[in-house]
């Protein structure tokens, strides 16, 4: 999947134009890689479109200071809301589209091993949108 697909999903799972759903995309990532180890983010990297790579890089500023039990998903949104320029609302939509898209991007494996390194609270979050059920 191309960053431009993903970021079109994106936008049609939250509701925001593309533009806004880019940077929040971004933002999320970002936001990720901060609780990510080396290793996880090399994995995470391979199954993502190339444009991802810059912002998979080693964490930068704002990275958590703390071991990957520190801050729950109010400070990753917060984080996201920071980095993206948006309200936590629309940082919070944003992500749980960004989440939903990435749970459609990788494996199976590999999206069980990106939400372990978030901490337990995030389970809410990163939950696929429920489908509604088939008519027969």
């Amino acid at each position: 999947m191309r960053f431009p697909l993903f970021v079109d999903a994106v936008s049609r799972r939250s509701g925001l134009p593309t533009g806004q759903a880019a940077v929040i995309s971004r933002a999320v990532l970002q936001t990720m890689v901060d609780r990510m180890t080396g290793g996880e983010v090399a994995d995470l990297a391979g199954h993502l479109p190339d444009e991802t790579g810059a912002y998979l890089a080693e964490p930068g500023p704002g990275a958590w200071d703390g071991p990957a039990g520190d801050g729950g998903p109010a400070d990753f949104l917060r984080r996201v809301s920071e980095r993206a320029g948006v309200d936590d609302e629309t940082a919070r939509v944003g992500a749980a589209a960004v989440f939903v898209t990435l749970r459609e991007a990788v494996t199976v494996e590999e999206f069980r091993d990106m939400v372990a390194q978030l901490p337990r609270d995030f389970d809410g979050m990163t939950q696929p949108i429920p489908r509604p059920p088939h008519e027969s």
